[in-house]
């Protein structure tokens, strides 16, 4: 019987340490913080936050009905094609950042979801993620080697950054504390401010979106935030904030901003609504037949540009860190040869490589 107890002691001593430590890790700054307050209760009326959580407007698992995650992590693990990184470093384009003043706008890539508007006169950066982890941790989602040629320094003061989810991919906390000096301001969506305002950003420099929600900008210009089919959460939670993907306007251009989604009759809806677009930015990478609905496979990454009426179809969420299985560069291989048969304009910019609307849009084949 003492013998027992003392198992039970030390198993008990155990569980406590792990709490505690596991506690004490998740309250870095990184993780961010849950939304509280008023920004709760704004939250609670949205139309799209139910039991607890927002939802997607169709039903969307996060695993396909014959996944489950012990095959999730076997394949993460265990399974992983050789060619999931590449073997080369990335090549890049260095652009003065400071000193672009075409007429017509101009983006620039920086690798996987992040890129610099510069528009009527004014910049914006998208999901900026440049510390080098696309998670909390050094040993997971490292950058390729040379897709991490730009830092915050390199940026001109900033009109406006834009938000698409709190995800680590999208949501960096290094570079939110290195930028939020040069920002005037933050657009993001739902819940999503609560981490921003952790981190040290104003709350008058914070505007939250609901889906279908829109601010003035100035000089004619307007942001509006549209649907997208994903999910949220940096630590144990999910659902606590919003995911979104952004119309931009001017009276002379239109640009789609994706972020994360899987695909669904949203993108129609918006091309409806809010089309046509001069260009799309559209996640394509990161996806799985085990998670078919929180991502898009190439294929209909190109159909959703067809959906949206996009003139251009500019791929994102690749070329800079493994978040998934396959192959590296497998996506934008099968993502141009969808484009090719259904007659769809794509543009493949290297990372620092301009795109210039209605002018000059990059179509190397740099991954090959």
């Amino acid at each position: 019987m003492k013998i027992l107890k003392r198992i039970m002691f030390i198993v008990l001593i155990v569980v406590a340490v792990l709490g505690i430590s596991t506690w004490l890790f998740m309250r870095q700054a990184a993780f961010g913080e849950d939304p509280s307050g008023d920004r709760l209760e704004r939250i609670k009326k949205s139309i799209h936050y139910k039991n607890g959580s927002f939802q997607n407007l169709h039903d969307t698992p996060m695993l396909s009905a014959d996944a489950s995650y012990p095959k999730l992590l076997f394949s993460f693990f265990l399974g992983k094609p050789k060619n999931t990184e590449p073997d080369v470093t990335i090549p890049s384009v260095q652009t003065d950042l400071k000193s672009l003043n075409e007429e017509t706008p101009v983006i620039v890539w920086f690798g996987h979801s992040s890129y610099l508007i510069r528009i009527n006169g004014k910049s914006f950066l998208m999901d900026p993620v440049l510390s080098g982890n696309a998670s909390p941790v050094s040993f997971f989602g490292k950058s390729y080697p040379g897709s991490d040629v730009y830092s915050t320094e390199d940026f001109p003061e900033l009109d406006g950054v834009i938000i698409s989810h709190d995800h680590y991919d999208h949501l960096d906390y290094k570079t939110i504390v290195k930028l939020k000096d040069k920002v005037k301001h933050f657009y993001t969506a739902l819940g999503v401010g609560a981490h921003l305002a952790h981190w040290g950003v104003e709350e008058s420099k914070i505007t939250e979106f609901d889906w279908w929600e829109a601010a003035d900008l100035g000089d004619s210009m307007k942001i509006t935030s549209t649907p997208a089919r994903h999910f949220s959460g940096r630590g144990f939670g999910r659902g606590k904030s919003l995911w979104s993907s952004y119309v931009l306007q001017t009276p002379s251009h239109r640009i789609y901003l994706g972020g994360d989604s899987g695909y669904d009759d949203h993108f129609k809806e918006i091309g409806d609504k809010l089309g046509p677009f001069d260009i799309a930015f559209l996640e394509c990478g990161q996806y799985n037949v085990q998670w078919p609905f929180i991502h898009m496979m190439p294929e209909q990454t190109v159909q959703a540009s067809l959906d949206l009426k996009a003139k251009v179809l500019m791929p994102v969420h690749w070329g800079k860190f493994t978040l998934a299985v396959h192959p590296w560069n497998e996506s934008i291989e099968r993502a141009t040869k969808a484009a090719d048969s259904l007659n769809v304009k794509l543009t493949t910019p290297k990372i620092g490589e301009p795109i210039i609307i209605d002018k000059h849009y990059p179509s190397g084949k740099w991954w090959r």
